[in-house]
């Protein structure tokens, strides 16, 4: 019998996606002035306050504030807390090391054409065509067994529920669908509840099926292995998938503060232990191969990280 595997999705409205899109912002005006900027901020908003804290150490000048306001509108209060990043932090990045410890982990299948999970894609796929049309707070979340959907449930802010109906089952064909399963809504976002950056880690990555290695990503630059070597990680599961003709890949990097050097590099293909070899794993070689020190990051925080026309893939 095969398994019965679900996974969720929530719109760029939602109040944590709205943090993550905020903290990437920031990073991305940074890297604009400065692609060399150290950039680690956390945001928590909502009802009328945006927080954002943390260290950033840059030539560049960003105001803030603006970024924020332009975001969320002018009727927030918005409160910055930063600081520099710590020298001891500092001293380790400097000369190429890892700006933390941590384990990452990659992933892909040919279970779509975007390699990810199939439970995954659907759910992000239904969102982003939900999101078109109502652009607000919404999430959707699919219940699959192989390939046939079992159940498919949308929660969306300012919807008719009849009318979202209608659009779901134009979208994505199943055994059961529930439809605003609370009834319908019209306080969303920052209005009806608070959001936290790095709260969505397991919808930035490949859903609950696949584990989460390392920390969150938004609002990080890529100095920072747990945002850059998970991409990494990624593009090997992907590169390495197609080149033995896979089902699946599982990739894991480890890393040590201040040191350039990974401590674990393995790939798991079908079931087979590898070591990842021919690849620069070093934070600066992943930079450089990735391109990632370009202002190219407050997109990612919208619909997921992996799966999509980025350069991990």
């Amino acid at each position: 019998m095969k398994e019965i595997k679900t996974c969720e999705f929530v719109s760029p409205g939602h109040p944590d996606k709205i943090c993550d899109f905020i903290a990437d912002s920031v990073l991305d005006e940074y890297l604009k002035g400065d692609p060399k900027s150290r950039v680690a901020v956390e945001v928590l908003g909502g009802h009328g306050v945006v927080t954002l804290t943390g260290e950033v150490t840059s030539s560049a000048d960003c105001d803030v504030e603006s970024v924020v306001k332009e975001i969320v509108g002018k009727g927030y209060e918005i409160r910055v807390n930063v600081s520099k990043q710590s020298p001891e932090i500092s001293r380790g990045v400097d000369i190429g090391g890892a700006g933390d410890q941590g384990i990452m982990i990659g992933y892909a299948t040919n279970e779509t054409e975007t390699f990810m999970p199939r439970e995954y894609e659907p759910a992000r796929s239904l969102c982003q065509k939900v999101y078109e049309v109502y652009p607000y707070d919404g999430k959707t979340q699919v219940t699959v067994r192989g390939e046939e959907v079992l159940t498919v449930v949308a929660s969306f802010q300012n919807t008719k529920t009849k009318k979202l109906e209608e659009l779901v089952r134009s979208s994505i064909r199943a055994d059961r669908y529930l439809i605003n399963p609370a009834g319908e809504w019209e306080i969303g976002g920052f209005d009806a509840d608070s959001g936290l950056s790095g709260r969505k880690i397991v919808v930035d990555n490949y859903g609950p099926e696949v584990s989460v290695g390392g920390g969150s990503f938004s609002g990080k630059d890529p100095t920072k292995v747990d945002r850059s070597a998970a991409y990494m990680a990624r593009r090997v599961a992907v590169d390495l998938l197609q080149k033995h003709n896979a089902n699946t890949v599982k990739t894991r990097l480890a890393y040590a503060i201040g040191v350039s050097e990974t401590l674990m590099a393995q790939a798991v293909i079908d079931d087979k232990t590898y070591p990842i070899e021919g690849y620069d794993l070093t934070p600066r070689g992943i930079i450089s191969f990735l391109g990632l020190d370009k202002p190219i990051y407050k997109e990612t925080a919208r619909f997921g990280h992996f799966g999509r026309e980025f350069p991990w893939g």
